[in-house]
């Protein structure tokens, strides 16, 4: 093995020299980005403001050095800090048992971490191939939902009560809408509409939760503050990420077993999708499975220096991509610069108000919902938006792991669904002499002793039953002894396919008849060859092209039928009738 695949910055660090100057100004430009987002994150995630710091500082830099991606940026998450506090709010309070809730949110990242090293190592980077965009995107609009409505609480200045539901928050705060502090109102909503106007300005678009926030805060003060009822997120401290090995309690890794998966594969997805995504821009080549490593090692070192789970950050690897950078260095200059700013700068950060981050958080939330691919599922397949559906309301009303696994599984089910009923077309020969699907065209016409069929789809145990009832009344209903299958779009045959294949071949056989092929590939005769089943077939009715097996199996047709068939569909039967004349 050699040393590029062990440290893949080896890959990228000799180009450093050249690209520097593009990678730091992205870097800097990334740590202006990151700044709210670190704070607004550890908000959603239930920890301190310094959690969310701290986990931008460590993580990118880990993700760097060992992932797969130039430009994908690794931190907090919209979607691992609503997992995080989902799975680990069941046990602790991040309001009543602060230290519990935040010792069991860096076990759960460690715990992540572990998970994904493993899938990266056993290379099964194409498990997040299983995972359906319909999935992905009706996880996020429903989180993105949820992360909504659980800050209503900072947003009408109602004191909802602790871990309540979807249902329940959205009950509790029409119940007690007139208790709203209309100051705190003021402040989220004039923070809300500040970030939406900053957005729509062109030079300052990219820093407008950042620009938001300082306007919410001095709006905040003119109002009165504390006053009035409007808390700040209180003392951020100034400095850097402390070393502290995880309190590993095994009964509390688990509890924390199921979370762990859950974050893990929605980490993946999430990191990949974005890797991918900038991909198609940079045209830069990927490799799931040193991504999986990379997240994996940057979850589990994170962890001793009081971090969080992490991903792949969609806006931050976007802007980072945008504003020039080169190689992973971008990354690494962007946490230094944002460990900088914590040592010099962390107090002003006590005076962000949470109204202000709570209209700020709305806003992420909103921006989950990706409304351009729920209109295109929408049109474009009613089981992929049933799939979008389930997983939407099961994150709302179900646990988060339980929601995505019942997305995953209902995306699977249609799909298996679908491919246990390959199209089977019935071809015949039209008036241009081609062979077409007979439903295709109303000159097409058919031999009396050949049926000719395609079967467009795999011949495995999820098919079998859906192709051996077709080839059932196949063989009562026509008075064809002879079948040949066009099997170009057979893509494989698993031993269930085969074996019924074997016994559906002899069976035509006893009639007198038989069942040839055509253009099996060479993949699909892997199980037959090695599982002694062409044997049983018979090789010799195996074709490469049609026009070869139909010559072959012409001699085996009762030629009297042929001396008075009026169709005469194939070459031969031509030659039959100028012999004949």
């Amino acid at each position: 093995m050699s040393l590029k695949k062990i440290f893949p910055f080896l890959t990228w660090l000799p180009l450093v020299k050249y690209t520097w100057k593009d990678d730091f100004i992205a870097g800097i430009t990334g740590t202006i980005i990151v700044i709210p987002q670190a704070v607004a994150f550890a908000m959603i995630a239930g920890l301190p403001p310094i959690y969310g710091f701290y986990t931008a500082m460590i993580t990118p830099i880990i993700a760097a050095l060992f992932g797969s991606s130039y430009h994908l940026i690794s931190g907090p998450t919209t979607t691992s800090s609503i997992v995080v506090f989902a799975v680990i709010s069941k046990f602790a309070s991040p309001e009543t048992e602060l230290e519990a809730f935040i010792s069991l949110a860096i076990v759960l990242s460690f715990m992540a971490g572990v998970i994904k090293l493993i899938m990266g190592l056993a290379k099964m980077g194409k498990l997040v191939n299983f995972v359906s965009n319909s999935v992905v995107i009706g996880f996020a609009a429903g989180a993105g939902i949820l992360i909504a409505f659980k800050q209503l609480k900072h947003v009408f200045g109602i004191q909802v009560p602790l871990g309540s539901s979807f249902y329940e928050i959205v009950n509790y705060i029409i119940v007690h809408i007139q208790e709203t502090n209309l100051y705190v109102l003021t402040v989220a909503v004039g923070t809300l509409i500040l970030a939406f106007i900053i957005k729509k300005i062109k030079y300052i678009s990219r820093l407008y939760m950042l620009i938001a926030m300082v306007l919410g805060s001095i709006l905040a003060i003119l109002l009165g503050g504390n006053i009035h009822g409007i808390e700040t997120v209180g003392t951020v401290p100034s400095n850097l990420p402390p070393f502290k090995i995880p309190n590993f309690n095994f009964e509390d890794m688990r509890l924390l077993t199921s979370g762990a998966v859950t974050l893990a594969l929605l980490g993946l997805v999430e990191a990949v999708s974005i890797a991918r995504a900038v991909a198609l821009h940079s045209h830069q080549k990927l490799h799931n499975n040193q991504e999986f490593i990379g997240q994996g090692l940057s979850n589990i070192i994170s962890s001793f220096f009081s971090s969080y789970a992490s991903s792949g950050s969609f806006t931050r690897s976007g802007v980072n991509y945008q504003a020039g950078a080169k190689t992973p260095l971008s990354a690494i200059v962007s946490a230094i610069g944002l460990m900088l700013v914590v040592l010099f700068f962390a107090k002003y950060a006590s005076y962000l108000p949470k109204p202000a981050m709570g209209g700020i958080i709305l806003l992420v939330g909103y921006n989950l919902i990706d409304f351009e691919n729920i209109k295109i599922i929408i049109k474009s397949s009613k089981r992929e938006f049933i799939v979008l559906m389930i997983t939407l309301l099961g994150t709302l009303f179900l646990e988060l792991e339980i929601a995505l696994l019942l997305g995953i599984l209902i995306s699977l089910f249609f799909y298996l669904e679908k491919t246990s009923k390959p199209n089977i077309a019935v071809l015949g020969k039209n008036s241009d002499d081609k062979f077409i699907n007979i439903i295709r065209d109303e000159t097409t016409k058919e031999c009396p002793q050949l049926k000719i069929i395609r079967i467009d789809g795999s011949i495995y145990f999820g098919a079998v039953e859906g192709i051996s009832n077709y080839f059932a009344d196949l063989y009562e209903e026509n008075k064809q002894q002879h079948l040949l299958i066009i099997s170009n779009g057979v893509n494989f045959i698993d031993v269930a396919g085969a074996e019924w294949l074997s016994r559906e071949v002899l069976k035509w056989q006893k009639r007198g008849g038989g069942i040839y092929f055509v253009g099996l590939k060479i993949i699909s005769q892997d199980i037959l060859q090695n599982g002694g089943f062409i044997s049983a077939i018979g090789s010799e009715n195996f074709f490469k092209d049609k026009y070869t097996a139909i010559s072959t199996i012409y001699k085996k047709l009762d030629k009297n039928i042929c001396e008075n068939c009026d169709i005469k569909l194939f070459g031969e039967c031509k030659k039959l009738l100028h012999n004949e004349y």
